[in-house]
């Protein structure tokens, strides 16, 4: 066996699943879960139905690098997105379909990382996707944590981060919008970070699968490809940027998503996954040509997500510290007391469950960062989320 595996930590919701063990919850309380980031919105139709009209694709196979009426889907939605010149993202050279960008953040530490250079690090933020952690230690690299604290508005600091630490790393995890804070980098940070990235040599993975989720009146979330094109990076070099129709189009289950940038990396990303063996299937292209294409879904998606954050907010208004994140569908909610306590004790008394701060990060000497804080994923439908709100509500003022 790989010895690798035996690196590998229990995944959030293993932990989560251990915590709730032996608990009977109300049995006249219906079960709400606000624990997966799983978007529970339909589906959109013109997906679907271009995923039906496409079943005939299933008597061939597809090629990794994917149909070129995709790649110049999903290169026409990024230029109109981030306010790209419309020749600057070649969708020959530029852009790869895969499947779910869960996949694909992992995979790439595999191509990217030379395990044979002294003390590889990759660095990523803390609290973090854990894929990040699971990607970086198979390919043979320790990760290093940039702690994500109300101090420092739960936004990487890089002037935090030794320089010897710099030198070592060879690919740099960015969520932005973050999960779970929902804090935003504006370009100006993006490209403090592309600047180390090109004097200290190592790969940028911006993951952006959260940046069409945001208050529909506000400012959308600037993106690292604009960053990185304005700023006279033209090639987008040392960048690979991942984005997703999980969140955007509430289409989970059709596991599709892009990666784009740096041409160079684009290749030999592409070279690994021929033999990876994970193109995606023909009737999900079709689908995903589809939703790349239209916007009028992605409106009323975020309609749907201001009418339930504004709702939720107003209910636990005096019973918690909180506020509407700029992007993203989750509550990083500070709790009384211990946050794994916290969530044990809501499942026990109001069938409600939340994740526990804590189980989204790693111990560093500056403590546990997700400590005292619970993940709430406003993905249900607007009447569950009201009423695990209200028996929130309920829970703190009895005494969490």
């Amino acid at each position: 066996m790989n010895p690798d595996l035996d690196r590998l930590q229990p995944y959030p919701f293993q932990r989560l699943a251990a915590l709730k063990a032996g608990i009977t919850p109300p049995a006249e309380l219906e079960h709400i879960p606000l624990s997966i980031g799983e978007p529970r919105h339909p589906a959109p139709q013109v997906a679907v139905q271009a995923l039906q009209g496409a079943l005939d694709g299933l008597s061939r196979y597809p090629v990794t690098r994917g149909e070129e009426a995709l790649r110049e889907a999903i290169a026409a939605w990024a230029t109109r997105r981030f306010q790209l010149p419309q020749t600057a993202l070649d969708p020959g050279r530029h852009v790869l379909p895969v499947n779910g960008t869960r996949e694909a953040l992992f995979a790439l530490a595999q191509c990217v990382v030379d395990r044979n250079r002294p003390d590889p690090r990759v660095l990523m933020p803390n609290p973090f996707y854990q894929i990040y952690e699971g990607a970086t230690l198979l390919a043979g690299a320790r990760p290093a944590f940039m702690d994500l604290t109300a101090d420092n508005g739960f936004l990487p600091d890089p002037d935090a981060v030794d320089p010897e630490l710099w030198d070592r790393c060879q690919l740099l995890y960015l969520c932005n919008p973050g999960n779970p804070s929902g804090a935003v980098m504006d370009e100006a940070a993006l490209l403090r970070l592309l600047e180390r990235a090109h004097r200290h040599d190592f790969v940028i993975a911006a993951d952006e699968c959260y940046s069409e989720i945001h208050p529909r009146e506000g400012t959308p979330p600037p993106g690292m490809l604009g960053a990185a094109h304005r700023a006279g990076y033209d090639g987008f070099e040392r960048v690979m940027v991942f984005h997703s129709l999980s969140k955007r189009s509430n289409l989970p289950g059709l596991r599709s998503g892009f990666v784009a940038g740096d041409a160079r990396l684009v290749e030999a990303f592409h070279r690994y996954r021929t033999y990876h063996g994970c193109a995606m299937a023909p009737p999900a292209q079709a689908a995903s040509i589809a939703a790349w294409r239209d916007e009028a879904h992605v409106v009323e998606n975020q309609a749907l997500y201001d009418r339930k954050f504004r709702a939720v907010l107003e209910i636990l208004d005096g019973v918690l510290d909180l506020q509407r994140p700029a992007a993203g569908f989750y509550l990083w909610a500070p709790v009384p007391g211990d946050d794994a306590h916290f969530a044990r004790e809501l499942f026990a008394r109001e069938h409600v469950t939340v994740l526990p701060g804590s189980y989204l990060s790693r111990e560093t000497p500056g403590g546990n960062p997700g400590r005292g804080r619970v993940r709430m994923a406003l993905v249900a439908p607007l009447e569950d989320c009201v009423e695990a709100a209200q028996r929130m509500r309920r829970f703190l003022q009895a005494g969490a």
